[in-house]
């Protein structure tokens, strides 16, 4: 696996199908923003009862909607390297609900512990940022509990270790500038429009690319490590 054929490979789906991944992102993202828009209206309004329900509720949106997209474009991605997108936005989204409890609960799971070594020395936490970043794969194709799922996504990355970190920080490097640039064209808007309108749109846009490209990768580890599923998808436009 190298980060070039990811990013290549990542770069043709995203665009080959950009209106697909565009709608799931959305979906997921109205929900999640419309949650924060309305924690950030009860907190313009002082309204501080509301707003510690509405900023509980909007945190456990944020976390659902985060695996539960995860777990969409692992399947999308899954679809579409064959050339074509034949599953529908319903039906990916159906496929995902019985993996979402395990989702959520090895994301939550992870994300204590890579924060929790990020604060410490930071060095831990990249380290179990890296070895852990293909439990969604894991769990959505490969049907791997909460605990499996940790061993197996470090399995796959053992050996492509660096190169697995260098495609999280290019992704993430990318994304975040891009984000940025989207979110503040819609800074004229007020603050509920701004949070509900231009973070749904600009998250909608960047956000799939990330997901896409570690999707992607575990298939190409997959194949490197060992020699299951195509090790390239058709060329954009192969049927």
């Amino acid at each position: 696996m190298s980060i070039g054929a990811v990013l290549d490979e990542a770069w043709t789906l995203y665009t080959k199908f950009f209106t697909r991944f565009f709608v799931l992102a959305l979906v997921v993202f109205a929900i999640v923003n419309l949650a924060f828009a309305l924690f950030a209206l009860a907190l313009e309004n002082s309204d501080g009862g509301q707003a510690v329900l509405l900023g509980v509720v909007a945190l456990a949106t944020a976390i659902v909607g985060q695996y539960w997209l995860q777990g969409a474009v692992v399947f999308a991605v899954q679809d579409a390297r064959d050339g074509t997108f034949d599953s529908g936005t319903p039906e990916i989204f159906s496929r995902v609900a019985p993996f979402l409890g395990s989702l959520v609960v090895a994301g939550v799971l992870a994300g204590l512990g890579i924060g929790i070594g990020l604060i410490l020395v930071i060095v831990p936490g990249l380290f179990l940022l890296t070895i852990w970043s293909m439990l969604a794969p894991v769990i959505v194709l490969e049907g791997a509990s909460v605990g499996e799922a940790f061993g197996r996504s470090r399995a796959l990355v053992r050996g492509h270790g660096w190169r697995v970190f260098g495609l999280i920080l290019v992704t993430a490097v990318l994304t975040g500038i891009a984000g940025s640039i989207l979110r503040a064209a819609f800074s004229f808007l007020p603050r509920f429009l701004e949070i509900f309108v231009g973070s749904t749109i600009a998250s909608a846009i960047v956000a799939p690319f990330s997901a896409i490209a570690l999707t992607v990768a575990y298939f190409l580890l997959r194949h490197d490590t060992e020699g299951s599923g195509p090790a390239e998808a058709p060329a954009a436009g192969a049927p």
